[in-house]
């Protein structure tokens, strides 16, 4: 009996101390979010806001790396450490005449937000950051193709987001351009209608999947429900290229990103509009200082993952070579995506 009783009690002393466990607070972190992904960062420099990227991802090995790219160019950094929402690393640039010097930058990641110190023999600069918009994979152009009977019908859906990540469609076909609406993009799925008017009698709904660079579904028009596919414009240059400069100077790195609306950003520099004309690449950039302007001008060819061309100022030329970057899935070594595939998803709040 007294076993009994003994055997009771610890029982409940033990369920005690769980839930005192269980209800007490638990500590709660002091930074939100990892470190993975790009950073749009901004320091001012004499009145004028700098603008450049922090991008971060881990190599083949599972290790920590990043890299730190701007209009002039992208360098690889070294001593990167990031822990407990501590972020340190050091950083290498080059002067026109060859010379390189370091510099190392000290700071936090707090609730989606990074700020630190940039300290060089020239002193300190202040840098603010947040994560890089992250456009959802529905956006882009699409090429449609069903068939209607006997008739096969092709139509183009264009998908756009606005700053807040909200989507938005149009359908253009021989009829003409229509305007969707409850456009969304969740978990993979795709979703719009289009609501009869008095111009156009018949009603669309359309649900499909994103796969890679191919749109999966079917659309129902009125009460006639048949399967649908379309293929992404420009799919062959969509993603992230690491570019080769030529320069009197040495070799100099680049990074040339192509969003799947065929916008893009070269380094940091967003690029309006992107041409893929067959095998030929090309797109135009003018930078404004005061008065005046600065315009660049890229030619190129695309060859699978291989791209070349030449890249034109008003102080000259210089040859380019790029190389397409393939994502690996997993943190683990070894796990690569198949060639020509679509970069990973990034995200958006209609994702």
């Amino acid at each position: 009996m007294k076993k009994t009783v003994l055997f009771l009690l610890v029982g409940m002393a033990v369920f005690s101390a769980i839930a005192v466990a269980e209800q007490a607070p638990r500590p709660q972190r002091r930074f939100g979010g990892g470190l993975y992904g790009d950073w749009i960062v901004k320091s001012d420099y004499n009145g004028r806001t700098m603008e450049s990227i922090l991008a971060f991802t881990r190599d083949k090995d599972g290790k920590q790396v990043g890299q730190w790219i701007s209009f002039m160019g992208l360098t690889e950094l070294k001593k990167l450490k990031f822990e407990d929402g501590e972020l340190t690393f050091e950083r290498e640039s080059r002067n026109r005449s060859g010379e390189t010097s370091t510099s190392k930058f000290s700071g936090t990641i707090t609730e989606g937000k990074l700020t630190g110190t940039m300290t060089s023999s020239r002193g300190e600069s202040k840098y603010e950051g947040a994560r890089a918009p992250r456009p959802s994979r529905a956006v882009g152009i699409w090429a449609m193709k069903m068939t209607m009977g006997e008739r096969e019908m092709t139509s183009t859906l264009g998908i756009k987001a606005d700053k807040e990540g909200k989507l938005s469609a149009v359908w253009t076909s021989p009829r003409g351009a229509r305007q969707m609406q409850d456009v969304k993009y969740e978990r993979g799925t795709l979703t719009f209608i289009n609501k009869p008017t008095e111009e156009n009698s018949f009603s669309m709904n359309f649900e499909g999947q994103v796969r890679g660079d191919t749109l999966i579904g079917k659309m129902k028009v009125n009460e006639n429900e048949t399967a649908i596919e379309g293929k992404l414009a420009g799919a062959p240059v969509i993603g992230t290229w690491n570019l080769d400069i030529a320069a009197e100077q040495g070799t100099r790195k680049q990074r040339l990103r192509v969003n799947s609306d065929m916008s893009g950003l070269y380094g940091s520099t967003p690029i309006d509009k992107i041409v893929l004309d067959g095998d030929k690449v090309s797109f135009k950039i003018v930078l404004k200082f005061g008065d005046r302007e600065f315009e660049m001008k890229f030619a190129g060819k695309l060859e699978k993952e291989k791209l070349t061309g030449e890249l034109t100022t008003s102080r000259g030329s210089s040859k380019i070579t790029g190389t397409k970057v393939i994502r690996t899935f997993g943190r683990g070594p070894g796990r690569q995506r198949p060639s020509g595939a679509r970069p990973a998803r990034q995200g958006s709040n209609n994702q």
